[in-house]
């Protein structure tokens, strides 16, 4: 009796460790998702109807925390630190990839720690003016910029920002030099452009859309490489004829810790692939500026590589001028 009792209290443990998670088939309970975002914002909403178009194909529910502050990499640093058992997955954007990188605003915060396994989607930057503006087209802005140094007034929204950057490259292209104006947010820049405060902003043309779409403001051109599905008038710079260095965007990608089981990473990748590949959450996403991106593996590894490279060497130059 003594030894049958002993076995029914082994195959008792071993059923009750299976039933904790400990083997058992993933997910077997909901899967928690960390925003870097406040709630009801762009990054938010993405991620929401992301997850939500995932579960599906995951066979398990995901339910979004926001864990937002000004750096966006306390979202992610919170997901290094958790248990690598896919059950809490969060997602990765410029900020946290490159500022917070580089930055080194939170000591022990290492992308290594992470697994990104997904890109979601691009927002490019574009360039925007108001409806009066003289400047009907890119190359009108730039030869107004070259015969008035420092006179063409550019909103962007703060020195070492994705979108300063990016009016840096583009003096730098072009040999120009703008009066660059910093603002705290694209809500700031739009009421910039209807006060002509500045003669154009920088920012993407999802953040513009209301002024877009009323005929308050006009896009000049998109730092993307194919034309936005929701304002498909608005060329990008490639076609009119200028280098990829020009190229620029914000991006939503998904991240779990590392050293999570590759079985239970292939099953997050393959479940966000096929929502995000989805023309469900293509023409969604479309209805918001947003392109679906989706990228993993090597190929989402070299985008953030490239990334990383092209904007560090930008924040550099700043440093090295003593602006940041």
């Amino acid at each position: 009796m003594k030894r049958y009792g002993m076995m029914a209290l082994a195959v008792l443990f071993i059923s009750a460790s299976l039933f904790a998670g400990g083997s058992g088939e993933y997910p077997s309970k909901d899967i928690q998702m960390v925003c870097n975002s406040g709630a009801g914002g762009g990054t938010d909403t993405i991620v929401r109807q992301i997850s939500l178009m995932a579960e599906p194909y995951l066979g398990g529910s995901i339910y979004v925390v926001n864990k937002s502050d000004a750096t966006e990499a306390i979202g992610p640093s919170l997901v290094m630190e958790a248990k690598p058992d896919g059950y809490t997955i969060g997602n990765i954007n410029y900020g946290s990839v490159v500022n917070a990188v580089y930055s080194e605003y939170i000591p022990g915060y290492d992308l290594d720690k992470l697994n990104i396994f997904a890109l979601i989607t691009k927002e490019n930057d574009a360039i925007m003016v108001g409806k009066d503006s003289p400047y009907k087209t890119f190359d009108d802005l730039i030869a107004a910029a070259k015969v008035n140094p420092g006179q063409i007034r550019i909103g962007d929204q703060g020195i070492g920002s994705r979108v300063y950057l990016l009016a840096t490259k583009i003096e730098q292209a072009f040999g120009v030099e703008f009066n660059k104006i910093s603002y705290q947010s694209s809500a700031s820049q739009r009421e910039a452009i209807m006060n002509k405060e500045v003669d154009a902003a920088i920012t993407s043309m999802g953040d513009f859309s209301s002024l877009l779409n009323s005929g308050e403001a006009i896009a000049l051109c998109e730092f993307s490489t194919e034309r936005n599905a929701a304002y498909p008038d608005v060329p990008t710079i490639l076609e009119l004829g200028y280098g990829e260095e020009l190229l620029s965007s914000s991006f939503i990608g998904m991240a779990c810790p590392a050293g999570t089981p590759q079985e239970i990473v292939d099953k997050l990748t393959d479940a966000f692939e096929q929502a995000a590949t989805s023309q469900e959450f293509k023409d969604w996403a479309a209805t918001i500026g947003v392109q679906a991106a989706f990228m993993k593996g090597a190929e989402l590894q070299e985008y953030i590589s490239g990334v990383q490279a092209s904007e560090f060497a930008a924040l550099d130059s700043l440093k090295a001028e003593g602006l940041i």
